[in-house]
């Protein structure tokens, strides 16, 4: 009887073991590799290749143009083939401490990375991501410390007519506690949606780790959607599995503007909020800091901080909505009004860059108080990370 058992038990051991190497092959490819000096080996299995390459923001930039302007895209980098047709690459050099994103190029096909499974949309495009820890970068790990929750919720928009979309960040103990939180909005960019701030500005484990470390206010977090002709991000809404894209219409016409009272009067009746303009921030990135700037100026009593990260500053000549009329005469109105911080920031290459200096110039020869950050690089979503970081300290003192 015991021989038996033990008969049947190798045997299913060893069906185990070969279904395992059937579904997974003998040798699994480890990709990406970080090394205990910050190299990194990436690896892709691709035996027919005659050319394998990779692209991401972790090689040199190469400049490039666009109807939008002049922008970065990451460099490109041949890998080597070697044994049993597995090609790989390793960095020359450590990498700093960062969120990471790359894919493949296969005989000029680009595609993820099969041996990783971390993946991010942006926009259209989705690729791979890893993280090189330390410093600024530990931020945007999960790390062990209290969580807050985050939510996605509909709510109707009255001024659009169409139920709408959001995700709400509450700090870890927001419902233990009977206390109210401020608030802090945060906005998006072009083609971005509710989740991009979560997703690639790693919003959630930055709040986390800042609140823990006593960096950070604990603070509501509300990323709306800044694509006023959407109810959600693309696979989300009743059109079900749209083509994301950028060319979307009413994007910066001044329907985000004139509706996003309609957002505030939601979160203040679903939210134990302070329910006034020192309990309230709003900050976005590119389109998001355009929307930041004018929903900030058109309703002056409503925040007392206000963000703009390589932002927009204004609509092109052809729109016409009351949101941009008397633009210097509004932000008169706000800043008489004494907002507590208003914080600029962009990185020296990037393709707004002139449009916010020319926007300082103005204020500073109105006298307009205000805080200007400046970094590396340009219109990417590491320095909108950095900013994010370097914003959310300095709210509701």
């Amino acid at each position: 009887m015991i021989k038996r058992l033990l008969l049947t038990l190798l045997f299913f051991v060893f069906v185990d073991a070969h279904a395992q190497q059937t579904l997974w092959g003998d040798k699994p490819i480890v990709s990406p590799e970080i090394h205990s000096d910050n190299t990194v080996t990436f690896r892709m299995r691709a035996p027919k290749a005659v050319r394998v390459q990779i692209t991401g923001d972790f090689l040199p930039m190469q400049h490039s143009e666009s109807a939008y302007g002049k922008y970065d895209v990451p460099g490109i980098a041949d890998l080597k083939e070697g044994k049993e047709g597995v090609w790989e690459y390793t960095t020359p050099l450590p990498l700093l401490p960062e969120l990471y994103n790359y894919s493949f190029i296969v005989d000029g096909l680009k595609t993820t990375d099969p041996a990783n499974v971390y993946l991010i949309r942006d926009v259209a495009t989705v690729f791979n991501v890893f993280i090189v820890g330390g410093a600024r970068a530990d931020l945007y790990k999960v790390n062990s410390v209290n969580h807050g929750t985050v939510s996605r919720l509909w709510y109707w928009s009255p001024s659009l007519k169409m139920n709408r979309r959001l995700a709400v960040y509450t700090p870890a103990g927001y419902e233990e506690s009977n206390k109210r939180y401020p608030v802090f909005y945060l906005l998006h960019g072009m083609g971005g949606d509710e989740e991009a701030w979560l997703a690639l500005g790693r919003a959630s484990q930055i709040l986390d780790n800042l609140i823990a470390a006593g960096k950070a206010k604990p603070m509501i977090v509300v990323m709306t959607n800044g694509n006023v002709s959407q109810e959600a991000a693309p696979g989300e809404s009743s059109l079900g599995y749209i083509v994301p894209t950028m060319q979307l219409p009413k994007t910066m016409d001044g329907s985000m503007e004139e509706s996003f009272p309609d957002v505030v009067n939601f979160i203040d009746a679903t939210y134990r909020t302070v329910k006034r303009k020192s309990g309230r921030a709003i900050a976005g990135l590119s389109m998001g800091g355009f929307h930041s700037l004018h929903i900030s100026k058109q309703y002056p009593d409503m925040f007392d901080y206000v963000g703009l990260f390589s932002a927009a500053i204004m609509p092109d000549k052809q729109v016409k909505s009351s949101v941009y009329d008397n633009t210097e005469n509004k932000l008169k109105i706000q800043f008489n009004k004494n907002p507590k911080l208003y914080w600029i920031a962009i990185g020296k290459t990037d393709f707004l860059y002139k449009a916010n200096e020319e926007y300082r110039k103005m204020l500073n020869e109105k006298g307009f108080k205000y805080t200007y950050y400046e970094t590396d690089e340009g219109h990417i979503w590491r320095n909108w990370r950095i900013y994010l970081t370097e914003f959310v300290p300095m709210l509701f003192h």
